[in-house]
């Protein structure tokens, strides 16, 4: 049976670099670990988004407690609390929510650092929402749209 000329070709070069033994251990041996660091900072920069998502979830439904009709700074901060407890016991540490109501504005921000998968990490997480206060506006008689009040249709389409 003829030699392979792949494996001849194989044994020559490895008998040419007689110091290459060995070579593939120590090379997985730094690879493995820069491996494992890039996956954890994947998995760290996961973690610090879904944070910021509850953090923001948070901001935006204690937003919508305060800026209602007859809600308060401190019923948005009840709001912001709550979400904040139900969802932030993983992505989330240290959590703060601030929340202000003024007339005619309301904001909610929260803050606070997201879980730590690489040592020495610290990631701070920060949102905020802002809108206008609901306020009702009563239908003041004599104020109407003339249009409307005919029943005409003054756009000038549907003819």
């Amino acid at each position: 049976m003829p030699a392979n000329p792949v494996n001849a070709t194989a044994r020559r070069v490895c008998r040419a670099l007689p110091g290459e033994r060995g070579a593939v251990t120590a090379e997985l041996v730094i690879a493995t670990p820069l491996l494992l660091v890039a996956l954890l900072a994947i998995i760290q920069f996961a973690l610090w988004s879904h944070a910021t998502h509850v953090a923001q979830a948070a901001a935006a439904e204690a937003l919508a407690a305060a800026r209602v009709q007859n809600g308060t700074a401190t019923a948005g901060h009840a709001a912001g609390r709550q979400l904040l407890d139900d969802l932030a016991q993983g992505p989330l540490r240290s959590s703060q929510i601030a929340v202000e109501r003024t007339s005619t504005s309301a904001s909610a921000s929260v803050q606070g650092e997201a879980v730590a998968v690489l040592p020495g990490m610290h990631l701070h997480v920060h949102a905020e929402a802002a809108g206008g206060v609901e306020r009702f506006v009563p239908d003041v008689p004599g104020f109407a749209n003339s249009g409307a009040v005919s029943g005409e249709n003054l756009s000038g389409g549907g003819r």
